[in-house]
Formats: structure tokens, sequence, C-alpha cells
């Protein structure tokens, strides 16, 4: 019985909009992932830090206590953690957070409103290549 994923994605989603938590965790269930829920950015790093780490990291810049690029800062700071992708999902859809995001360890960036398809397109293909060497040149569709 070969089955092409042993083990199902552990993936983070880190925002303080719970409705919006229970719906990408209802898409993320769709492609046979487990969740892991964070309304804040400490208890997200937390969960970042508990063995085993989880396998990709949805994250939100808008964060009630330390704010997304913060958590960003501090994940890619701990080389233990420097091999997870991590997603950024935030409303902010100005060129220049965009850039920071990218510019500062996010393997992505998909702003609200979001295409369900293409926030799980996204999400497939970072779990199926994980983290590239940053040349973060044409990330835009």
């Amino acid at each position: 019985m070969s089955d092409s994923t042993p083990t199902s994605p552990r993936i983070l989603v880190v925002d303080d909009d719970y409705e919006l938590l229970k719906l990408v965790t209802m898409l993320l269930k769709r492609i046979g992932a487990q969740t892991i829920q964070a309304k804040d950015g400490y208890y997200a790093l937390e969960v970042m830090n508990a063995d085993p780490p989880p396998d990709l990291v949805i994250l939100d810049l808008m964060l009630p206590d330390i704010d997304g690029f913060e958590v960003l800062r501090r994940i890619r700071s701990q080389p233990h953690l420097g091999h997870i992708p991590v997603l950024i999902l935030s409303a902010k859809a100005d060129p220049n957070s965009i850039r920071y995001g990218l510019d500062n360890g996010a393997d992505g960036y998909v702003t609200k409103p979001y295409i369900a398809n293409s926030l799980i397109d996204r999400v497939k293909l970072l779990l199926s290549v994980g983290r590239q060497p940053s040349e973060r040149s044409g990330d835009s569709a």
C-alpha cells in the first residue's frame, strides 16, 4: 500500500479572526492537512517550538500582541525552523508590505479577500517544494 502522503501535513494558521480561522481550517482539511490554530503571535511562536514543529505556517500580519512581521522575524532567526515555509495571508495589500514580507523570509504572500483555490494551490506548492533559496524577483501574478 503506497500512500503518497504517509502523514498528514501539519499547518499552523495564525489569525485573530475566528471566522477566518474556521474557514481556512475547513479548506485545509479538504486536502488532508491537520491544522493548529493560533489567535496571536506569542502562541504561534510557542507552537513553532513544539516537537515536531508544523510543516507550514499561514500567517496574518495584523495580530493583537506582536505583528506578523515580528513573528516571521523570530521564526527566521531560529536555525531549527529555517526549513519551514511561511505563507503570509493578510489584508495588507500594498506593495511595500508585500515586498517587506517576501524580503524578510516569507515564501509567499496572499492578500485578503482571497480565492479559496488560489490559497490551496499555494499551500500545496509550498508543501511539495518547501523553502526555496532566496530569489524573490518574480512572486507577483
